[in-house]
């Protein structure tokens, strides 16, 4: 019987080195966030449709990977993790005074356009702050953002800061209707700026037409605000950019800041400020975030929220190719000796030595000697003994 040895669309298996490096990223970030005060939550990697149409999930659902459920309902394998865990703050965690700082490590799915190359799988480590607003609870997590990139290692990274009620601002003061206000947010992220400059002719005249056909282009350091704020005038959105940044680089963080007020993705969704974060060698964003207030009061309980989540493999291919242990000995034990064996195995570093399941001393010098191994350590009623593999096994008397 034939059947396909190769991995679904999306997916692939990964060995050693690869797997090593994933679980030093997990690692780092997770004994950040316990350190910092979150307390860890998993969610099920099943759930249902509704959860996510129904609460306006940032992952449009054609991205979403469906499955069947023996109950007929309509499932799909978790999208984001976020939109199950302000679930769980709403029911599972009702009781528990706010705010609550919970994070999480776990892989989320998505459906990638066709021959687009991506993962379907995405194992993300993040973090979600319920409960609390205002400056403090934001420059909290943006700097648990920033430390959750350097505390991997990465050399050179920067966080890109901007704010979804800027753009908000600045259309309503053109008293557009909501289908149009889409559409230059459309046009805005996908940089069309020709198309984006005829829609705006007839709003010639408006400051703000101005600040929305630039919006793309204020992208740099702090001097970005001041820009934003020539063109327009001042902005409650700009104005507290500025407090942040402002306490940010008190605390030192400002070389790690950028802004971009053309950050117009999931206007719906992020209510406050949004960041995306950048690490020199990877293309495209390694963690994204921002403050989304909305989301948990759908599930029964109101409470401000932020956070933000981690790629763990786009930020372990950024480092530094993990080299695997060398293989140096291989035990051989006689009946009786496996506890003996088993010391040796465990007192020596990590991968260099493993127990030989042959049952004759010449079968484990072959073993040795296939594997690239040194020695045998030979254990019996004789004691303990190297035999170097390549040179006779025989004892001298």
């Amino acid at each position: 019987m034939k059947f396909n040895i190769n991995t679904p669309e999306g997916t692939r298996d990964r060995l050693f080195a690869e797997c090593q490096e994933r679980r030093q990223v997990q690692a780092k970030l997770t004994r950040l966030f316990r350190q910092r005060g979150f307390l860890e939550v998993s969610t099920p990697e099943t759930e249902f449709y509704d959860l996510f149409a129904r609460s306006g999930s940032a992952i449009p659902q054609e991205r979403m990977i469906k499955v069947g459920d023996p109950s007929g309902k309509f499932c799909v394998m978790r999208p984001d993790s976020t939109t199950p865990i302000a679930r769980v703050a709403a029911t599972k965690l009702k009781a528990v005074a706010m705010p609550q700082r919970l994070y999480y490590d776990q892989t989320v799915y998505r459906a990638n356009p066709a021959h687009n190359g991506g993962s379907r799988e995405i194992p993300q480590c993040g973090v979600e702050l319920f409960g609390a607003k205002g400056k403090k609870a934001d420059v909290e997590i943006f700097v648990t953002a920033i430390d959750a990139v350097r505390c991997c290692g990465a050399a050179k990274f920067h966080v890109e800061l901007g704010h979804a009620g800027y753009f908000r601002e600045l259309a309503g003061r053109l008293e557009l209707e909501n289908s149009a206000v889409e559409e230059i947010r459309a046009l805005i992220e996908g940089k069309n700026f020709a198309a984006l400059k005829d829609f705006l002719e007839p709003y010639r005249g408006n400051p703000a037409c101005a600040a929305l056909e630039q919006l793309s282009r204020l992208f740099g350091g702090v001097e970005v605000l001041g820009q934003a704020e020539k063109l327009a005038g001042k902005t409650p959105a700009v104005d507290y950019l500025s407090e942040l940044y402002d306490a940010l680089s008190a605390a030192g963080y400002g070389p790690y800041i950028r802004f971009d007020l053309g950050m117009v993705h999931q206007i719906d969704y992020y209510t406050g400020v949004v960041f995306r974060g950048y690490v020199e060698g990877a293309g495209d964003a390694v963690l994204s975030g921002g403050r989304y207030d909305n989301l948990v009061g759908i599930f029964g309980r109101e409470a401000q929220a932020t956070g933000f989540a981690v790629d763990v493999d786009a930020v372990a291919r950024t480092l530094p190719e993990m080299v695997l242990p060398v293989l140096r000995t291989v035990v051989h034990y006689e009946p009786g000796y496996l506890a003996q064996a088993l010391e040796a195995v465990d007192g020596r570093p990590a991968g260099t030595c493993e127990l030989s399941p042959c049952r004759t001393l010449e079968s484990s010098l072959n073993l040795a000697r296939d594997k690239g191994a040194e020695m045998v350590l030979v254990l019996d009623k004789d004691g303990e003994r190297p035999v170097r593999v390549g040179v006779s096994c025989r004892r001298t008397p």
